[in-house]
């Protein structure tokens, strides 16, 4: 199939190159010509583990091209994906002018029947909405299809070439049947694609983020009761997920979310409810809940040093909200720099991707070491914000040789409390025993 895909954000990149992968001639198109550039050069403007090998290979064999140029990408489109940005407004609702600023250029420039797929994560109602902004100027048959992505960061390309499922939300036969072809390599194991009207698809995309984000937040509250009643949080969540209505994934406590999705996602769900009168009281208390838990780490800290941050030096190990990306986009490492630079301290941060786009926000005002060690030197604690592998075990002999004391404040739980005793580390974590020298 011939396919244009409208952004090349994370979910338009990977989705044009998963396309391309599968056969299909794809032409990603983006107003930001250096950009464009860049990827034609075959330069991968994110990292996404993968990525860049599948990237290569497609513009090598000439299936994967990047153009400024909307009305030559779409001319001869079967389909046309608009993955467009969607951020929030002051008021937490989805900012829709990037869709149907598109949605209306379209009605002007198409020819011939065009499917036009919703790959943005979207309010209810929004596909009706890029109808009307199409038809506006179309002289010519079309279709819209809500078809929301379910892509972890991370594990991008996996989630899409296998994906759980597949949500087509459409009332068209004609356009059911065009998705159906275009997705059939993807389900071959058996993975159901699933119709459904548009609306519906919409409120999928909400629903499953709204959820898996409360899951999470439920897991930190819990975390924070078994620090007060003398619990451990990691019994607690090995009881629970051997549940199998519950499951073991999302019950890793820590100092919350961070991402492009769930934030924006939660705080937009809210936001739509309260327009057609109905109040998310259980979603108003994940957004709370989140944003208090960000700082969860910045708490134990000032309480271990008496609120006297001033002149202190710590280093911070991750910088992206999770590992395996360079996003950093609310991630709480963010919220805990502005805190200790509020405070008078010093920040020597490491993390293997996302330092450049730090930099971006804090310029010189905080220091970016080449390593793990580089960062602790002569620092005055670690404090851990991100669960990058490359964390997980590190030599604490030279660890401890690098910090001016052995203390540690663990926002992910990457270590067992029993060994840092036993190496006569202060090391703090989330819903565990503090272990104290």
């Amino acid at each position: 199939m011939k396919i244009a895909v409208v952004g090349t954000g994370y979910v338009g990149l990977v989705t044009g190159t998963c396309f391309a992968d599968t056969g299909n001639d794809v032409i990603c198109v983006d107003i930001d010509a250096k950009k464009v550039e860049r990827m034609k050069n075959g330069e991968v403007p994110i990292y996404e583990p993968y990525l860049d090998t599948v990237f290569e290979r497609n513009i090598r064999q000439e299936r994967l091209s990047f153009t400024t140029d909307l009305k030559a990408a779409v001319a001869d489109a079967e389909i046309i994906f608009l993955a467009l940005p969607t951020p929030p407004g002051e008021d937490g609702s989805a900012d829709l002018s990037y869709v149907l600023g598109v949605a209306e250029e379209l009605g002007h420039i198409i020819t011939d029947y065009k499917v036009i797929v919703d790959k943005s994560t979207v309010p209810v109602g929004t596909a009706e909405l890029v109808r009307q902004a199409v038809a506006k100027n179309a002289k010519v048959d079309f279709d819209i299809v809500s078809n929301p992505e379910f892509l972890r960061e991370g594990f991008a390309v996996e989630d899409f070439m296998k994906p759980d499922r597949v949500v087509i939300g459409t009332s068209s036969d004609r356009a059911a049947k065009v998705m159906e072809d275009l997705y059939k390599p993807f389900v071959r194991q058996g993975n159901p694609l699933i119709i459904m009207d548009e609306k519906s698809a919409e409120l999928t995309k909400y629903a499953a983020n709204a959820f898996l984000a409360t899951k999470i937040t439920f897991m930190n509250e819990i975390a924070n009761f078994c620090e007060l009643v003398g619990a451990d949080v990691d019994m607690v969540r090995a009881g629970m997920g051997t549940d199998t209505r519950i499951g073991k994934r999302f019950l890793f406590p820590g100092i919350g979310y961070g991402g492009s999705c769930f934030p924006k996602d939660v705080q937009a769900l809210a936001k739509s409810g309260a327009e057609n009168g109905y109040r998310f009281e259980i979603l108003e208390s994940v957004l709370d809940v989140n944003n208090r838990q960000k700082l969860s780490l910045i708490r134990k800290l000032k309480e271990y040093y008496n609120d006297a941050l001033s002149g202190k030096t710590f280093a911070l190990w991750g910088l992206a909200f999770k590992p395996d990306t360079d996003d950093i986009r609310e991630a709480p490492a963010l919220y805990m720099i502005e805190e200790l630079l509020k405070a008078g301290a010093k920040v020597k941060a490491f993390d293997p991707e996302a330092m450049e786009n730090v930099k971006g926000i804090f310029g010189d005002k905080i220091e970016y070491c080449d390593n793990l060690y580089d960062s602790t030197k002569d620092a005055d604690a670690l404090l851990i914000a991100t669960e990058w592998s490359v964390f997980r075990n590190p030599n604490f002999t030279k660890l401890a040789g690098s910090l001016k004391e052995k203390v540690i404040f663990d926002g992910r739980n990457l270590f067992e409390t029993k060994k840092l005793k036993d190496l006569g580390f202060h090391y703090e974590s989330i819903g565990r025993e503090k272990v104290t020298k």
